[in-house]
């Protein structure tokens, strides 16, 4: 009988799920996500994750962080740089977009949220998936087209929370 009944409540839900309409996020708000989300990113995340890696390297091993910061190698500090970014810019969306529901900061000042296609509350793997699909060259200018690809390859979408 109790099996009948969570039979009952999750077709139930998938019934509810079906009649539920999302309005999609507008290509402005979604503009404005990716700008204030990329100003903390470069401005704040960055900064943190940089001066406490330099700290880091000028305790762990000075003369590497001396050859480092010398001028004759500054296509190493480039590489590293690209290298931290890459890694800032996946963990900020992934954590983000997990950790807060799918929201980011820019998100949550536009009352946007990241959802998957059935409305439900991103997975790690989604947000994950979502954060690698943004490091695609060209990537942002999909916005121009139907779907980002971010969200086309993921299954995902971005819709008005408020």
């Amino acid at each position: 009988m109790e099996n009948d009944n969570a039979t009952e409540n999750i077709s139930l839900h998938d019934e509810l799920q079906s009649f539920i309409k999302y309005t999609e996020a507008s290509l402005g708000q979604r503009f404005l996500n990716f700008l204030i989300d990329n100003l903390l990113m470069r401005y704040g995340l960055s900064y943190l994750t940089g001066t406490a890696i330099g700290y880091l390297l000028v305790a762990v091993a000075p003369d590497f962080a001396y050859d480092l910061f010398s001028d004759e190698s500054s296509w190493n500090l480039i590489l590293l740089s690209y290298i931290f970014g890459i890694f800032n810019y996946t963990i900020y969306y992934t954590f983000c977009e997990k950790i807060f529901h799918g929201y980011t900061l820019g998100k949550l000042i536009t009352g946007t949220r990241a959802v998957r296609q059935d409305g439900e509350e991103l997975t790690f793997k989604n947000a994950l998936l979502r954060s690698l699909s943004r490091l695609v060259p060209f990537e942002p200018f999909s916005a121009f087209g139907r779907r980002p690809w971010h969200d086309e390859w993921t299954d995902t979408m971005v819709i008005k929370s408020r």
